[in-house]
């Protein structure tokens, strides 16, 4: 039970019905979650509008209904209403409050950026846990609470859920939480309600605007940038063209990362990496720390992911050699993820499902001067068919060879999809081989991998499922190699898996 005033206490509102003297035993934002009780939050969503349900809430036992709009009073009697000019913001401070501002427990760490949010998210995990601390993640693939995993719905929850997670993580013994922070969750106010210790911001490129996501770029940037006025220390990638305009009215101490001389804490002398089946990078660190650091990830963008992740850690007295030794160690499915199957080519899983990610995987990729670059993948039903002309004008570029394959079809026919990424290909006059089953797609690459091969699959990344008619398949790439490598008999390879 909590009294509701505790529960207001630090946001603006006015009761316009009923007494404030009461206590509720729960807060609710789902109409089908209604208890006798309970307080609940009339949230105007995308397809639904939680005031349409006030009623019913009282009907079902609400003893205090929060609202930004007026509601019709009939049937109200006896019933709390308060007044917040937005609810989503409200809730915020509410399930904060609620759950008892569990962040005061914890280091909080926020990472906002268009790409390297969630590889940076396990590198710092990897990172502080071998110094010794106990960390939560809360990210696009998954949140992690002790040794529970839970499947990710949104990259940022909403801020109840949020906080409800921060709450099972402090009970946990964290003293340290590393979140994705999204555009969308900065936009809609799942954020609010504490104060981040940390807010990093990696890169920003033209991405998620649209209907219900973001009006235009500029729109995008601000709800970036709002990270800045919630947090104690801000750690920005100086590189990044647009880093100003990101930390534009910011209320907090900045720091910079980059390859930029002026950077606070740089980069430097950058060396490709090849070994047997494995890519990776070397590099200096210098400025706020001094020491080399090896990653067992491909190029340049991996370096920013680490250097990332170093700026962070280092304000929690992480001693060099741990942090060298978690960058030997981290793994982040589906994030250019090798999978060892030979000496002879190197075999990689990545997450790449736009043109933009491609052509800066595949680029990268190429500075390694493969034998040859194989690049397969396949692109989304029921999406944009421009992607798919864009995707396969990319590889057809940059690939020396495309397998063109299934990705999630949803209630497109597989082949349908695989002939518009061909126009793309088309622009090109790129080598391509098109196979509409996705493990007969993968046997063909393992099968045909000559000495010196770079093999990306592109597109799945950390999805274990495979979408057809509104029903999702149990389809994992890591698992389709095991069973290609056992059809083969090739048994020494199967422990790396």
């Amino acid at each position: 039970m909590r009294e509701l005033k505790q529960l207001l206490e630090k946001i603006e509102y006015k009761c316009v019905a009923g007494p404030m003297d009461v206590c509720v035993d729960r807060v609710v934002y789902d109409s089908r979650k209604i208890t006798a009780g309970c307080l609940f939050l009339c949230i105007a969503g995308a397809n639904a509008d939680g005031h349409d349900f006030a009623l019913e809430a009282v009907k079902k036992g609400a003893k205090v209904l929060v609202t930004e709009k007026d509601i019709p009073m009939e049937g109200m009697e006896g019933v709390t209403v308060i007044r917040v000019e937005d609810t989503r913001y409200a809730m915020a401070y509410i399930s904060a409050a609620w759950f008892g501002n569990p962040e005061k427990r914890m280091k909080i760490i926020g990472i906002t950026g268009t790409k390297g949010k969630t590889t940076t998210t396990y590198l710092v995990k990897s990172i502080l846990e071998n110094a010794g601390h106990k960390v939560g993640l809360i990210g696009t693939i998954e949140v992690i609470i002790g040794e529970r995993r839970i499947h990710a719905v949104n990259t940022t929850p909403e801020s109840y859920l949020l906080q409800e997670y921060l709450y099972e993580m402090a009970e946990e013994g964290c003293d340290a939480v590393v979140m994705e922070v999204s555009s969308q969750g900065l936009k809609l106010h799942r954020t609010q309600g504490f104060m981040f210790d940390f807010g990093i911001f990696t890169n920003i490129e033209p991405d998620h605007i649209g209907p219900n996501e973001h009006a235009d770029f500029e729109e995008y940037l601000m709800c970036k940038g709002l990270l800045f006025r919630q947090c104690r220390v801000g750690i920005v990638n100086k590189d990044d063209i647009h880093y100003e305009k990101v930390i534009a009215g910011h209320t907090c101490q900045i720091e910079t990362y980059g390859f930029d001389s002026g950077a606070d804490l740089r980069a430097e002398n950058l060396r490709l990496v090849k070994k047997p089946g494995e890519l990776g990078a070397l590099f200096d660190v210098k400025g706020l720390m001094d020491f080399t650091v090896e990653v067992t990830t491909p190029g340049r963008f991996s370096v920013y992911n680490a250097l990332t992740a170093i700026a962070i850690c280092r304000h929690f007295g992480v001693e060099e050699d741990k942090i060298r030794k978690a960058f030997l160690e981290v793994k982040v499915k589906g994030r250019i993820e090798m999978v060892k199957v030979s000496d002879a080519f190197t075999l990689m899983i990545d997450y790449a499902h736009n043109a933009m990610s491609l052509e800066s995987l595949l680029g990268t990729l190429k500075e390694y001067e493969p034998n040859r670059l194989v690049c397969l993948f396949g692109c989304g039903g029921n999406r944009s068919k421009l992607r798919r002309y864009e995707m396969g004008e990319v590889s057809g570029k940059l690939a020396d060879l495309t397998i063109v394959t299934s990705d999630n079809p949803r209630f497109e026919e597989p082949q349908d999809i695989i002939e518009d990424i061909k126009v793309g290909i088309g622009k090109t006059g790129g080598e391509y081989v098109e196979i509409c089953d996705r493990k007969e797609a993968i046997a063909y690459a393992i099968d045909h991998g000559e000495p010196g091969d770079i093999i990306v699959l592109a597109g799945k990344g950390h999805e274990d499922y495979q979408e057809i008619k509104g029903v999702k398949y149990p389809m994992d790439e890591r698992d389709l190699i095991r069973d290609i490598l056992k059809e083969r008999g090739w048994k020494e390879d199967l422990q790396t898996l």
